[in-house]
């Protein structure tokens, strides 16, 4: 989220030390979880700026010499603990503000947490005006999560200039935001802030409304987004924050804000973000593409909106201009080049131009589309009759898990099986069994083979392992129930087994086809219709088709059985499951 105004309170925290002290750089160590949110700070030697002090009059004794020249030696030779327990004693022994400030610098700068604390409550109490100290012991506080330490310094920093307070919260806001506790987060905000409130200042109601937000208190927060508008009405992230409060309960009115807004504010560009993405969510590609087409022109060397809009001309058909919108996006630079030819490369597939698609898949040598590049490769050779170089290709890809591992083996098995190499394919994955004996997927894909083998035993025992291994696996179920009807052996298990799969997933196409199957070999007609009728709505597959117009056919339906295998002749031309069953019926 883009900053309220341009001078940070991390910036604030400039630490004045002694003059004429180089500060090492920070050791490399295991950082302190409660300091590291803080380390943007810039801890600077600022002597010109120091106002003036009535500093303590103290003879420098040879014990104070020394131990001022051992602790500056171990700053500068890289052992901050020594310098800074140095730093610290000769603080609380001389009470100067300049040994003080040392101290503290040191400890910072080093992430320890313990002595960070101890030299800045020890600044503020020797100088209790001083707002820097109070600075950073509320950041470092807030860091650790420790409100209630916390809050008495942030107390002192909202009175110190209470017309500053709105900046103050939305500057400290990011840590409080770290914090698990959002409901102690809001209830700490809501008593701190109470003070400022008649004020005015949008920057509270701001991040209040975020801060109920995140604790689950929608009402209050779209109430406090509202204040913060209405304090400023041009503010773009005060509608922004509206819109999204709005957003779950009302998405069309969080559209119409968004765009009335963006009708009068041509350049909110985080906000027309938002407005093109809660398009793109209601599908409405057009709109949200002419959203971020608006936004490039703000932005034209923003390489994620020139992608999006890629993507969405890639979503709505029209790859041409999707091509070139991606080579865009390539000149534009700044996105990572190998996302950009995966996509280039998917869409040359889809306009069927498999040498250009290669060749955009060839480009791919890093990142995380690499893998799925290889088995698109691979699948491209096979579709050229090179099996023998799609399965180099797919044994050359290296795994970076089991998952892959599982994936390279299925690829080659599924591309053998397309060949109708059916032995080769049965190797292949038999030999990833032999790697991983219980991997799910695997196992499926063997049965699978093994029934066009025409090795029940070996199907049915896959099967039933995978079963075992994954007992919500639906399509195990679903496919040796199946598997056995097709046999007509054992139709009543058959029957439980594709029960069982339609309890697991009752909305899956090929389950309700299964199970209209089954009640068609029992007779049930009636039942048979009403399964086959809703898989076939579901999804118009030509072998669903096969069995609905079966079905129409025996329970005297003819005409509309011809009807429903005529229109799928029509989608899918020559299938053969489709002709197999016209011939077998209608001659």
């Amino acid at each position: 989220m883009m900053n309220i105004r341009n001078t940070p309170v991390l910036v604030l925290l400039l630490l004045a030390a002694c003059a004429h002290t180089t500060v090492p750089a920070p050791v490399e160590q295991a950082e302190s979880d409660h300091v590291q949110a803080a380390d943007t700070a810039v801890l600077a030697v600022q002597p010109a700026e120091e106002p003036a002090q009535d500093y303590p009059k103290i003879e420098l004794t040879g014990q104070m010499l020394y131990q001022f020249l051992l602790s500056d030696i171990a700053a500068q030779r890289g052992h901050p603990e020594l310098a800074i327990q140095g730093y610290l004693d000769l603080a609380k022994s001389t009470r100067d503000l300049r040994v003080v400030r040392r101290a503290a610098q040191l400890a910072y700068e080093s992430r320890q947490m313990d002595e960070t604390i101890e030299a800045f409550k020890l600044w503020n109490a020797l100088d209790p005006k001083a707002a820097l100290p109070k600075q950073m012991l509320t950041t470092v506080y807030l860091s650790g999560g420790m409100l209630t330490e916390a809050k008495p310094f942030l107390v002192d920093l909202l009175a110190a200039d209470p017309s500053d307070a709105g900046h103050v919260v939305v500057q400290v806001y990011p840590l409080l935001a770290r914090n698990a506790g959002k409901e102690a987060v809001y209830q700490l905000l809501v008593e701190v802030t109470r003070p400022y409130l008649a004020l005015k200042q949008e920057e509270l109601h701001w991040v209040l409304a975020q801060a109920a937000s995140a604790a689950g208190h929608a009402d209050v927060a779209l109430a406090e987004a509202r204040k913060a508008r209405a304090i400023r009405p041009d503010w773009e992230m005060a509608v922004l924050l509206e819109a999204q409060q709005l957003h779950a309960s009302d998405p069309q009115q969080a559209m119409q804000i968004s765009r009335d807004f963006l009708a009068a504010h041509d350049d909110a560009n985080e906000l027309r973000m938002y407005y093109a993405r809660l398009l793109l969510e209601r599908k409405q590609y057009e709109a949200s593409r002419a959203q971020f087409r608006e936004l490039l022109k703000h932005q034209p060397g923003n390489a994620d909106v020139a992608f999006a809009i890629a993507l969405l001309s890639i979503q709505m058909g029209e790859l041409d201009k999707a091509e070139s919108e991606l080579k865009q996006t390539l000149a534009v630079g700044g996105k990572d080049p190998s996302t950009v030819h995966f996509y280039l490369a998917q869409l040359q597939e889809a306009k069927k131009d498999d040498a250009a698609a290669m060749a955009e898949y060839q480009k791919i040598t890093e990142g995380e589309y690499v893998f799925q590049s290889r088995l698109r490769m691979a699948y491209l050779l096979a579709k050229q009759k090179k099996l023998t170089e799609a399965g180099e290709l797919l044994h050359a890809t290296k795994a970076r898990n089991s998952q892959q591992r599982a994936q390279l083996v299925l690829t080659e098995a599924q591309l053998l099986r397309d060949a109708k190499k059916y032995d080769q394919a049965f190797k292949v994955v038999s030999k990833g069994l032999e790697q991983q004996p219980n991997q799910p997927d695997l196992l499926y894909e063997a049965g699978m083979i093994a029934d066009k083998l025409g090795k029940f035993d070996v199907t049915e025992k896959m099967l039933k392992q995978l079963i075992k291994v994954a007992p919500s696996h639906a399509h195990a179920y679903n496919a040796l129930g199946y598997a056995m009807m097709e046999r007509r052996e054992r139709l009543p298990e058959a029957m439980q087994l594709v029960e069982k799969a339609y309890q697991l997933a009752p909305d899956d196409a090929a389950i309700m086809d299964s199970m209209g199957w089954g009640y068609y070999l029992t007779g049930n007609l009636s039942k048979s219709l009403e399964f086959m009728r809703r898989a076939y709505a579901a999804y118009r597959d030509p072998e669903i088709a096969a069995h609905l117009g079966e079905v129409l056919w025996q329970s005297g339906s003819r005409e509309e059985a011809k009807k429903v295998w005529q229109q799928s002749l029509l989608e899918n031309p020559g299938n053969p499951v489709l002709q197999s069953v016209m011939n077998r019926l209608m001659h």
